[in-house]
């Protein structure tokens, strides 16, 4: 069926990351939004260039190369609009994550209350927070003034007095940030942003006028019970951008070509998944997972209610990564088949953050890397738990919702071949509850599709509906305790021909049930030993009618969490079964 276009056709997006630099381009195609290609380049912020222009120059070349379409004309300009002859594009958006993350101060009322919804406002970019200041923390002034003289901060966020609340209070904190920031340089203030009481916008601006650049934004804590933090989210994300802008050579002649339509990938990505949850019937919310080189976000939404938070300490492939601490370089190890010292490992993240563009070039580097991919996935889940209210998106007794479907992103997806491992590592790393399906934007370009979305929605909507992801698998993950070896399902799935197939299923098991990609049955489903599937309470049963991925329907009976043999050996034996029960090796 034919669908009206709207004036603008091609899109070109730049996805300007910590480690890579792509551009994807977007046209119709017999009537229809269509992702056309991409073009990857290693991103140039850093030495030798200490330019983003020459990374997104080179992504350009490439995308050219794979497309056959010109996009540069003689001037070294972007060609826009796209001319008769069908060279360049139409428009041009970015989207940015490049750089250090933010030097962030938080400064509230209450730790319990105001400072927590700062610290979530925060998150919601890449960022370091370096100091929290609170009325009880027990420090006078001028230890609250030396706190954030010490920082040196780019950005102070302030939070506090509920809608006709506290002011007094309120006033008494912003002098102290008013004053640390008379005592700096002017050319290194930060931006303060002001997210509390409203009624005291004015007086802050007189109190601040002329010694900071004071921004101000919805409260993002009206009252004790109620938060809403998504509502300072696009000041803090124009922000964002303007101060890297100022730190960044070539983020001004992005923003140039794209007539201010940058935005942090964070938010472009949870943009994409908040609208996605608009389209969803029932209450299940819907689970994207962005793992970036510099930082992973995790966004979560149900019926558009979103809450993003990004990990710039769980980059894949990060100088600001986590990974080094003695801790975690043991849960890498856990998942390696093969011995290797925690001082190896060490060796070999110190020497990948070296060579981030690099990728594994043998089968050991290969396990290396999945193992890595496991812990981060696995620790950004638990961070986004820890740190997320108590909402109806997500609750569950700190444990992932119910949701619908997952999809993971992150240029791990581009270079992968091997899909069953790459499957079996994202289960193990997000480990979902209940009935989903698991997608892998493995052209890594939801991103792009979130600032697409701000010129040009129906090609979000058209290029979200069409083959450009890959659909893993339908998964079925009872959640609950009960023994190894233990009856934990009964399936009974119904294919359109009406062939039947009937499994019991064990609890630590891992299980594919065939269904050719795009096909669909009915299964039916009954768990055992007061197991829950999410069909209303443990033990309660349903059918539900399923399509089929790559790897079919999976049904993870292994527990929520993971639970092992407590033998190594015994450990790695039923790991390579559940992989082989994939069709991996």
């Amino acid at each position: 069926m034919a669908t009206s276009i709207v004036e603008t056709e091609s899109l070109l997006v730049m996805d300007v990351g910590s480690v890579t630099t792509r551009a994807a381009m977007f046209d119709v195609v017999e009537t229809q939004y269509r992702f056309i290609g991409c073009g990857e380049a290693r991103t140039t912020a850093g030495a030798p260039f200490h330019h983003l222009g020459e990374g997104v120059r080179m992504a350009i070349d490439r995308l050219q190369s794979i497309t056959g379409r010109r996009l540069v004309g003689a001037n070294e300009e972007l060609i826009l609009p796209s001319t008769a002859d069908g060279a360049g594009a139409d428009a041009f958006a970015a989207t940015l994550s490049a750089g250090e993350p933010l030097r962030v101060v938080l400064v509230g009322l209450l730790e319990s209350a105001s400072l927590e919804s700062a610290q979530r406002l925060a998150e919601t970019v890449p960022c370091s927070i370096l100091q929290k200041i609170h009325l009880t923390d027990h420090r006078g002034q001028d230890g609250r003034l030396d706190a954030i003289l010490s920082a040196r901060p780019e950005l102070i966020i302030v939070a506090g007095g509920t809608e006709k609340g506290a002011t007094r209070s309120v006033l008494k904190m912003v002098e102290a940030v008013g004053l640390a920031c008379l005592l700096m340089p002017e050319d290194q203030r930060p931006v303060v942003l002001f997210a509390g009481n409203q009624a005291l916008q004015k007086e802050l601006q007189s109190l601040l006028n002329g010694i900071v650049n004071l921004k101000l934004a919805p409260n993002i804590r009206p009252s004790l019970e109620s938060e809403r933090v998504e509502e300072a989210q696009p000041t803090l994300a124009e922000l964002y951008v303007q101060l890297r802008r100022e730190k960044i050579p070539g983020v001004a002649e992005l923003s140039h070509w794209a007539r201010g339509q940058i935005l942090p990938s964070s938010t472009a990505f949870g943009r994409v998944i908040r609208f996605l949850s608009k389209t969803q019937s029932g209450d299940k919310g819907v689970l994207g997972v962005d793992v970036g080189g510099g930082a992973t976000t995790v966004a979560l939404a149900n019926n558009g209610d979103l809450l993003l938070s990004v990990a710039p300490e769980l980059g894949i492939c990060s100088t600001h990564t986590a990974l080094t601490d003695e801790k975690l370089l043991s849960e890498i190890a856990f998942w390696l088949h093969a011995e290797y010292s925690l001082q190896q490992l060490n060796e070999y993240l110190h020497n990948r953050n070296l060579h981030p563009f690099a990728l594994p070039f043998s089968p050991e580097e290969l396990a290396i890397e999945y193992a890595i991919l496991r812990v981060i996935l696995r620790h950004a889940m638990l961070k986004f738990l820890r740190e997320t209210p108590a909402s109806g998106v997500a609750t569950r007794d700190g444990q992932l919702p119910y949701v619908e479907p997952v999809i993971v992103s992150g240029r791990f997806a581009t270079s992968n071949s091997n899909l069953p491992r790459l499957t079996m590592t994202l289960l193990d790393g997000l480990q979902p509850e209940g009935l989903t399906t698991l997608i892998l934007d493995n052209n890594v370009i939801m991103p792009s599709l979130g600032a697409a979305a701000a010129i040009n929605p129906l090609l979000t909507v058209q290029v979200l509906n069409s083959n450009a992801f890959q659909h893993l698998g339908t998964i079925i993950a009872p959640s609950g305790k009960a023994r190894w070896g233990s009856p934990a399902l009964r399936v009974k799935m119904t294919y359109e021909s009406g062939r039947e197939i009937k499994r019991e299923i064990k609890m630590g098991s891992l299980e594919v049930l065939p269904l050719p990609r795009g096909a669909s049955a009915k299964l039916q489903l009954q768990p055992l030993n007061r197991l829950d599937i999410g069909m209303g309470a443990p033990g309660r049963g349903g059918s539900v009618r399923v399509v089929g991925g790559a790897f079919g329907v999976i049904v993870d009976a292994r527990g929520r969490p993971l639970s092992f043999p407590k033998d190594v050996k015994s450990r790695r034996e039923v790991v390579k079964q559940w992989l082989w029960n994939l069709g991996g090796e």
